[in-house]
């Protein structure tokens, strides 16, 4: 088929594996489904045999559906039936845009179908028969509209020309105005009602298609009577005040005229002007006959305070003669409308620190009644720190702050504007307005105590978290954000700050050193909170930290002296004492306190059980019966020196008692002291050497003399019970001091082999500085309370 060669190739892009080209087509409409409008693949020059494998396809779309191709040859054939006026009304070309893909490689085509016209309707009057009358008394050269034809076709398939029957009196003339064509009936000849009383006239309407199509319209032409007088109204212009929303068939008015003329050309009708508003005529009606204008749809003065309305009065007379008045009615306003509020927000964020009279938002009031019912008052509710203040122009305002804002008592307010106007009755608006105060930078980290106490006990790992600090702050965001820093101590410790490492967002301080009891009980240091506000602000708080003591020292054996490693002494002791006897005392030191300084001594191995007995607390050592003949001279004692921590530390010492005659341990007692004296006391010696004119007996017996005081031991009464049963009734009582406070400890005494706890504090007691209790040194080296009784 001819028409459906392609009428363009053109533009054929290619980049990497994607190939666009566009092609153009034409076909008629209402052709035959099935018809071919074009080979895509041949015009493509694509290779017809690889298009299955290719997909060779069309992307479907709203209008796709009308064509589809052939994937075995590549044919663009028709799918549906084509209607060019549904698709494409009257408007100019008529195309159908297509999107065609193939695959591996991918190429897109677009191919543009033109739906041509063809001549599938015929010209039709919207009216079969046109009646027009005209007085005998028209002077010829008149014109008359005649109704044209429409035709859905365009181009040469619309209507060409029209051809008007043979007659003497009319001839047709035709005006182009646009794309249409207006006939017009002219008048050539004088009529005569006498001689002819209507004329029969058929208007052809003609299309330009092969083959000609056309309509027939039937053109009736009356010639009427002359009518020489016209209706005349009681009043030119008629003035109405109505009111609005008034009900539906309210009487608004009434228009009279009058006719001289007797019979049909003396009776009057009536009408609205022929170029009144549609609007108008949706509102109002008037009665043909008796000139009555009603109410006809809904009144509002806001839509028009005033409508001018033209009435037409019309005789009956052949032809008709015509005149007209004017009716303005002008609508009363009602109080019908609330006002209308617009804001117009400047800022819907309000800094906290904002100077009163800061403008916040522009308010504009509106209320479309008029006079007082347009009137309109103004005012915010409510107790909250703004106000409205009005503008130099009317129903004008601006929304300002009156106080000083605070985002940490009140961060939101509603704030509700109600505007009322002055009608009667008076009708309100209300709206709300959602204002946010923003943060500023104005409070200071707290921190929740200060000062602080850390109670830390020694030998921390070093590394390790050892107490958290945390400030609030009641601003937001940046400015509630805080971090911490240390800064220096006082009192001498201030080089301990540099032991200490604070993690600056979460305020944990970790220690960097091990800390020990025995060096150093107790020093403070500041921690410094600062926020991230500009400027920052910042607070302190001072840590109090108190070491406490972990039972990380063993005793230390003074007595008897060690040596190469182990605490070993010799005592002789004449055979001839009696029991109760005191054979020596094991001194023992331990740099702890409280019960892990609490020494307890208990004899581990011992030669003779009913011989010897050891105080637990004191560590004297001491006969239990008179010794015999069968006793033997040598015995070893082993005793074990341990204190009362949860995981209880030990020394021993080891005791050799010699038996001797009365005489030998006089003569021993002499060397042994003399021994001592040389050890613990060179002074004397070299002042022994100096004084070497004394005699030597002189010398012996100061050195004995010496000796025996030095050696003699006190001979204390044990506060504790001797028992070695003792059932732990009594209570003992330790006191320390760690930084400003003191703490004793309280607990039963125990028997040997008994062991206190002290990993709780529930038995250590605080004790205020009361100059009511007297303490003394128990034979460890500790502190022993004793309360007056």
């Amino acid at each position: 088929m001819s028409w459906s060669r392609p009428l363009l190739f053109c533009l054929l892009f290619s980049f990497a594996e994607l190939i666009v080209a566009q092609i153009k087509y034409s076909t008629p409409e209402e052709v035959k489904i099935g018809s071919n409008v074009g080979n895509v693949a041949k015009d493509l020059g694509l290779d017809v045999s690889t298009l299955l494998n290719r997909r060779f396809r069309i992307v479907a779309g709203a209008q796709d559906a009308l064509f589809e191709v052939n994937p075995n040859n590549g044919v663009l054939y028709v799918d549906k039936n084509i209607d060019r006026e549904r698709l494409c009304d009257r408007n100019g070309p008529c195309l159908i845009d297509l999107k065609i893909v193939v695959e591996n490689p991918l190429e897109i085509h677009y191919v543009t179908v033109e739906i041509t016209d063809a001549n599938d309707h015929v010209p039709t009057f919207v009216e079969e028969e046109k009646i027009i009358e005209i007085t005998e008394n028209t002077l010829p050269g008149a014109r008359f509209q005649l109704p044209g034809a429409r035709d859905p076709d365009i181009g040469i398939n619309s209507v060409q020309r029209y051809k008007l029957s043979q007659n003497d009196h009319f001839n047709l003339e035709i005006r182009e105005r646009g794309e249409d064509k207006i006939p017009f009936l002219v008048l050539q000849r004088h009529l005569d009602r006498e001689q002819k009383t209507n004329h029969s006239l058929v208007l052809t309407a003609m299309d330009g298609g092969t083959p000609q199509k056309s309509a027939h319209l039937n053109l009736t032409i009356n010639v009427l009577d002359i009518n020489d007088n016209r209706p005349t109204f009681s009043k030119e212009v008629y003035s109405v005040l109505l009111q609005e929303n008034v009900a539906l068939d309210a009487v608004v008015t009434k228009v009279q005229a009058t006719d001289l003329d007797e019979g049909a050309n003396g009776d009057v009708e009536y009408a609205f002007g022929g170029d009144i508003n549609s609007k108008v005529l949706e509102l109002f009606t008037l009665d043909r006959n008796t000139g009555e204008i009603k109410v006809k749809g809904q009144i509002d003065n806001e839509a028009a305070d005033v409508y001018n309305l033209d009435v037409q009065a019309s005789d009956r007379g052949q032809p008709p003669t015509t005149t007209d008045c004017r009716v303005i009615i002008k609508i009363q306003d009602v109080n019908d409308n609330e006002p209308e509020i617009e804001v117009t927000s400047i800022s819907s964020m309000v800094p906290e620190d904002s100077k009163q009279g800061t403008v916040i938002s522009l308010i504009s009031v509106t209320d479309i009644d008029s006079g007082l019912n347009g009137k309109i008052k103004c005012s915010l509710t409510g107790n909250v720190p703004f106000e409205l203040k009005p503008s130099f122009k009317e129903n004008m305002y601006s929304l300002v702050t009156k106080e000083i804002l605070d985002r940490e008592t009140v961060s939101q307010y509603d704030i509700s504007i109600t505007a009322t106007d002055c009608g009667e009755p008076p009708l309100s608006t209300f709206k709300t307005l959602s204002i946010q105060v923003s943060d500023v930078n104005d409070n200071i980290p707290v921190f929740t105590h200060n000062p602080l106490e850390l109670y830390l006990t020694e030998s921390n790992a070093p590394g390790k978290s050892i107490f958290s600090v945390s400030a609030f702050d009641k601003d937001l965001n940046e400015n509630a954000a805080v971090s911490y820093r240390i800064i220096r101590g006082e009192r001498g410790h201030n080089d301990m700050a540099s032991f200490l490492n604070i993690n600056s967002e979460t305020g944990d301080i970790s220690a960097l050193k091990s800390f020990d009891f025995e060096t150093l009980k107790t020093f403070k240091f500041q921690v410094v909170a600062t926020d991230s506000g500009t400027p920052s602000l910042s607070s302190n708080v001072t840590v109090h930290v108190f070491i406490l003591d972990q039972n990380d020292n063993a005793p230390v054996i003074l007595y008897p002296v060690s040596s190469n490693g182990s605490a070993e002494g010799v005592e002789e002791i004449p055979r001839n004492v009696n029991a109760g006897h005191l054979v020596t005392k094991v001194r023992a030191y331990d740099a702890d306190i409280g019960y892990n300084g609490w020494l307890l001594f208990s004899l581990q191995e011992v030669t003779a059980h009913s011989l010897f007995g050891l105080d637990r607390y004191t560590g004297q050592i001491r006969t239990l019966r008179s010794f015999t003949e069968t006793d033997e001279a040598e015995h070893k004692l082993l005793i074990l020196v341990k204190d009362n921590g949860n995981v209880s530390l030990s020394a021993t010492a080891t005791v050799v008692v010699k038996l001797v005659e009365p005489r030998e341990a006089f003569a021993a007692a002499d060397v042994k002291s003399a021994t001592k004296d040389d050890e613990d006391n060179n002074v004397t010696f070299y002042l022994m050497i100096t004084l070497g004119s004394v005699s030597t007996l002189f010398l012996i017996s100061i050195i004995v003399l010496i000796a025996m005081q030095c050696s003699k031991t006190t001979d204390y009464t044990s506060k504790y019970l001797q028992e070695t049963n003792y059932d732990g009734t009594l209570c003992h009582s330790i006191q320390y001091r760690s930084g400003d406070k003191r703490y004793m400890l309280v607990g039963p005494r125990m028997s040997i082999g008994s062991t206190i706890v002290p990993g709780s504090h529930g038995n250590t007691l605080v004790l205020p500085d009361r100059r009511g209790t007297s303490t003394e040194v128990n034979p460890t080296g500790h502190m022993v309370s004793v309360w007056p009784r």
